[in-house]
């Protein structure tokens, strides 16, 4: 028996199987309205047989995206569209879930096909805002530090963005806590040089997160999962570590948090990453392990064998695929062929399972 394709229960959802579509940006949104292009690229996930499907990174402030045709959810306007792709998610037993994020000092950027660099005046570029005023490249224009009563208004606005993810019918949020956004630069002290008390020791360090998770824990109630993405590790030396993330995820399963989605990097452009095939699965298996909190393995995992042992070894609780999802919608429903392993399909491709 196929243990990818057992159900798995976080609070009251259940996931049919343990295959997740992480977020990707898509840069395919105008004033950060979700459209057609979301619709069919995460709904044909659904039909595919994913059971849980994560938006790309939906920014909670206008200044919080990484460029201008970012996903938001910053204002009600947003709501109906989102709204259709949940619906349609669910109509095919699929979770529907939001990463809410803001992107701190690597905001104002070009899409990748437009540039992949800073903004111009010309182009209509923001004031970035950061834990302290160091910018992500030397060459980058200084983010601005923030002030604690900008501490106070990100907090609310995630809280906004929380109550407009459950009216659009999301099942399940992921707090994006990762590759060098804002969040993760005030977790690593690479970024982090406050001497105030979002700055200095661990603890304080961890302060907005732990913030943020606790308002939205209140918000969504006792019933709905909260996932947060984390890069695990700085990939430089004197910045964050793997047992950084494991001290972390004690303290936000303490604060109500569900599952650890372990990615690592992104904070620095020294960092040194051994890419390969699972090469970040050893930090979901430790914080598993360690924090003993549920994990979720990321990082170029393409073969269907490669998620049965990752759930069957017990190194992670959920297998969360980004770029083998874009190469193939149907990854799950072609896995359980593979790992003979029954999984529905949808009434109008059944004429293809055989």
């Amino acid at each position: 028996m196929s243990a990818v394709f057992q159900p798995v229960s976080f609070r009251s959802v259940t996931l049919k199987n343990r295959l997740v579509v992480s977020p990707m940006c898509q840069y395919s949104s105008e004033d950060g309205f979700a459209n057609d292009w979301h619709l069919v690229h995460l709904g044909s996930r659904a039909v595919g047989g994913a059971a849980l499907i994560i938006t790309e990174a939906a920014a909670v402030t206008p200044e919080g995206r990484i460029s201008p045709d970012d996903l938001g959810i910053w204002k009600d306007e947003h709501i109906p569209f989102l709204k259709r792709i949940t619906d349609f998610i669910k109509s095919h037993g699929a979770i529907a879930g939001i990463q809410l994020a803001h992107a701190g000092r690597k905001a104002s950027q070009g899409s990748p096909w437009k540039g992949n660099a800073p903004l111009s005046k010309e182009e209509g570029s923001w004031q970035t805002i950061a834990p302290s005023a160091i910018p992500f490249n030397d060459t980058d224009p200084a983010p601005q530090e923030m002030s604690i009563a900008d501490i106070r208004k990100l907090v609310n606005d995630f809280s906004a963005a929380t109550k407009r993810a459950l009216e659009a019918g999301f099942s399940l949020i992921e707090i994006h806590a990762a590759h060098g956004y804002l969040i993760n630069e005030f977790l690593s002290p690479l970024s982090n040089k406050r001497t105030d008390e979002y700055g200095g020791s661990f603890d304080n360090r961890c302060r907005l997160l732990m913030e943020i998770v606790d308002t939205t824990r209140k918000l969504i109630g006792e019933e709905l999962p909260l996932f947060v993405r984390i890069s695990a590790t700085d990939w430089v030396e004197g910045g964050w570590t793997a047992d950084d993330s494991v001290a972390l995820a004690i303290l936000l399963k303490e604060h109500g948090v569900d599952l650890i989605d372990c990615s690592s990097g992104g904070n620095s452009p020294l960092q040194k990453i051994p890419v390969g095939p699972l090469y970040q699965l050893p930090f979901a298996e430790k914080i598993k392990k360690e924090a003993g909190i549920a994990t979720g393995a990321v990082g170029i995992i393409t073969k269907a064998e490669e998620a049965e042992a990752i759930v069957s070894n017990g190194q992670a609780d959920l297998v969360i695929m980004a770029r083998e999802f874009l190469r193939d919608p149907y990854f799950p429903l072609h896995a359980a062929k593979i790992l003979q392993a029954e999984t529905p399909w949808p009434d109008q491709y059944i004429r293809a399972k055989r």
